[in-house]
């Protein structure tokens, strides 16, 4: 089963890169909570729902719009063939963190529905799908560090699908202001090639038989 990654984005606190070229970012501000909506503003995306999203969200979001682009994947159409698995390790504790301190004083309890909404880290991938109308699988994993065996084997496991052409996938981290997101689409290998091959043995093994022939008939 050959697979082949078509595209990867990696956003950091430091910058934005997509196929490995760094992206030009108008900073607004040096603080932290601005610069996800800086990467927004810089790329010039058109996507409201964007500025009700969790910083989890946004991350994810970002890095799944450049590679979805790069890859000119068609928005108006629905993708059954097309699955989204995103990692990482603090799962949505920024936003439960948050959540937690709307509630720990009981004179002043004032739970947040706008943050509760994200304390789930499948969100994300929720997102990412309904943005790229992707119909296809969309799970969220959670490991102690960034461990590619265990995406890996994620990835093949998705692709044992054989309904699955596509695959939208990463390690997708922020908390505590510190933001780490790598993304890639991987798609099965166009067979093309590999079917030319398989007609120009079987052409060269039937000259050879019929060579063979004319010679015993000689």
């Amino acid at each position: 089963m050959p697979l082949k990654i078509s595209s990867y984005c990696q956003i950091t606190d430091s910058g934005v890169w997509l196929n490995g070229e760094e992206i030009p970012i108008i900073r607004t501000n040096e603080t932290a909570n601005a610069w996800l909506d800086d990467i927004y503003r810089s790329l010039e995306l058109q996507y409201l729902k964007f500025f009700k999203m969790d910083k989890l969200c946004k991350a994810g979001f970002l890095a799944a719009e450049l590679v979805c682009n790069d890859i000119r994947l068609d928005k108006s159409v629905y993708h059954k063939d097309i699955a989204v698995v995103c990692f990482n390790r603090s799962s949505s504790l920024d936003d439960d963190t948050l959540y937690q301190a709307t509630i720990n004083d009981t004179k002043n309890y004032f739970p947040s529905p706008a943050v509760f909404v994200y304390t789930l880290a499948n969100i994300v991938t929720g997102e990412i799908a309904i943005r790229n109308k992707i119909m296809g699988e969309t799970s969220f994993y959670i490991s102690e560090k960034r461990e590619l065996t265990q995406m890996r084997d994620a990835i093949i496991d998705v692709f044992q699908d054989d309904t699955v052409n596509g695959l939208l996938c990463g390690w997708v981290e922020y908390f505590d202001n510190q933001c780490d997101v790598l993304m890639m689409y991987v798609e099965r290998e166009r067979m093309q090639a590999a079917d030319s091959a398989v007609r120009t043995m079987k052409h060269e093994k039937l000259t050879l038989i019929q060579n063979t022939n004319r010679s015993e008939r000689k």
